[in-house]
C-alpha cells in the first residue's frame, strides 16, 4: 500500500497545483512511463506546470504505481499516456502493454529516440485499436528541468492538440523550442537530425581544441576557449559546456578518449544515403567515434566531456 499512499498523497498535492495554474492553460491528467534521468525531471517540470502526473518506472523507489496497469486505472479517460524508455524492445514491449491496456479514444505519446520508421508502425498498431499515437523528439538532457525542453512532435492535429498542454508545460519559455514537425514519424526524425548536427559541432570543437593542445607555443587553451564565449561567431552552449568540462580539469586528462555513438547519429547517415543528401561533416564526426574505440583519442576526450555536461552521459575514467 506504500505506492497507493504516494499516489494518494501526491495526485491530491498536484491536483492543488493544478487548481492553482488553471487560468493558465488547459490542465491535464498525465500517465508518464520511464523516470529515469530525462523522464524523472520531465515529471517534476510538468508537476510545475499544474498538470497530474502519474509515473512508472520499474524501480519502485521512483514510481507512483508500480506496474502499467495500475497506472492506467490510475488514469481518467480519455487517457493520455507518455512512454519514456529506450528506444527498440523496450518502448516495443511498453507499446504492446499499452495496446491492451488502453481503450479507444486514448492516446499514447512517445518521447524517447525511437527510429521514426519505428513510430510508423507503432501508430498502425495502435490506430488499428482506435488508439492515437504521437512521436515527440526531446532535447534538454539533464538541464531540461530548469531551462525546459526542446520538443518536435508528429502527428494529427488532433491528437496534437490534445497533448499541446504537456508540451507547453516542457518547452522552453518563450515562442522557441517546440514545433509540430509534421505526420506521425516528423519528430523523430527531426530530433535525429538535431543529433546528427550535434555530432558535427562537437567533433569540430574537439578538433580545434586538440590542435590548440598541440602547440607549444599556445600555453592557455581553456581560456582561449573561454574567450570565445562572447563576440565570436562560434559561441554557443556546446561551447559554455566545453568550458566547464575543461575547468574541471584543464587537460581532460582524467578522461579516457572514448565515445559512445547513439543510434540516431547512424540512422541520420542511413537516411541521407536513402535520400542521396551529402552530409561530410555529420558522417566524418561519426566515423570519428568508430575511431575513438581504436585508441586513447584525444579528440574523444573533449566530446566525452561534451556528452557528460549536456545530458549526464557516462564517461570512461582514464587508467
Amino acid at each position: 500500500m506504500i505506492g497507493r499512499e504516494r499516489l494518494d498523497v501526491g495526485s491530491s498535492q498536484v491536483r492543488q497545483q493544478a487548481s492553482n495554474a488553471s487560468n493558465e492553460g488547459s490542465v491535464m491528467e498525465l500517465g508518464l512511463i520511464g523516470l529515469g534521468k530525462m523522464g524523472g525531471n520531465m515529471r517534476e517540470r510538468i508537476r510545475r506546470g499544474g498538470h497530474t502526473v502519474i509515473g512508472y518506472d520499474r524501480n519502485p523507489d521512483l514510481a507512483d504505481v508500480h506496474s502499467l496497469k495500475e497506472l492506467v486505472d490510475s488514469l481518467q479517460g480519455p487517457r493520455v499516456v507518455w512512454v519514456m524508455v529506450p528506444a527498440g524492445a523496450a518502448t516495443q514491449s511498453t507499446i504492446d502493454e499499452l495496446g491492451e491496456l488502453l481503450s479507444p479514444g486514448d492516446l499514447v505519446i512517445d518521447g524517447g529516440n525511437s527510429r521514426w520508421t519505428d513510430d510508423e508502425k507503432h501508430a498502425a498498431e495502435l490506430g488499428a485499436k482506435g488508439i492515437g499515437f504521437v512521436d515527440c523528439g526531446v532535447s534538454g538532457g539533464v538541464w531540461g528541468l530548469q531551462n525546459g525542453y526542446a520538443l518536435m512532435y508528429g502527428g494529427t492535429k488532433e491528437d496534437v492538440a490534445r497533448a499541446q498542454p504537456v508540451f507547453d508545460a516542457l518547452k522552453p519559455e518563450g515562442d522557441y523550442g517546440s514545433v509540430h514537425a509534421g505526420k506521425v514519424g516528423a519528430g523523430h526524425f527531426a530530433k535525429m537530425v538535431h543529433n546528427g548536427i550535434e555530432y558535427a559541432m562537437m567533433q569540430a570543437y574537439a578538433e580545434g581544441w586538440e590542435l590548440l593542445e598541440a602547440v607549444d607555443s599556445v600555453t592557455d587553451v581553456r581560456e582561449i576557449f573561454r574567450s570565445w564565449k562572447a563576440g565570436t561567431v562560434i559561441r554557443s552552449w556546446l561551447l559554455d559546456l566545453a568550458v566547464d568540462a575543461l575547468d574541471k580539469s584543464e587537460h581532460l586528462e582524467n578522461l579516457r578518449g572514448f565515445a559512445q555513438d547513439s543510434g540516431e547519429g547512424r540512422w541520420t547517415v542511413e537516411a541521407a544515403i536513402d535520400h542521396a543528401v551529402p552530409l561530410p561533416a555529420i558522417t566524418a564526426s561519426l566515423f570519428a567515434r568508430f575511431a575513438s574505440r581504436q585508441d586513447d583519442s584525444p579528440q574523444m576526450k573533449m566530446i566525452a566531456a561534451l556528452r557528460n555536461e549536456f545530458g549526464g552521459h557516462a564517461v570512461t575514467a582514464a587508467e
